[in-house]
């Protein structure tokens, strides 16, 4: 019994990806995606700013 045999294998090397090279229809495709997304955050941003949306309810007294 070596030292190794035991425990874990090394993992195998992932292939280098290779550099994708982006026409105009992805850029303006990936700026679109990019502004949705800070509009998505301002709006949550927005959201969470203000009270709870539910403020009225069954108040239940301290009494039995």
């Amino acid at each position: 019994m070596s030292g190794r045999e035991g425990g874990k294998k090394k993992p195998l090397k992932a292939p280098k990806k290779e550099s994708k090279v982006l026409d105009e229809d992805d850029r303006a495709f990936k700026q679109k995606q990019k502004e949705q997304q800070k509009a998505l955050a301002e709006a949550a941003k927005k959201a969470s700013q203000k009270g709870p949306l539910v403020t009225g309810g069954i108040k239940k007294s301290g009494k039995k």
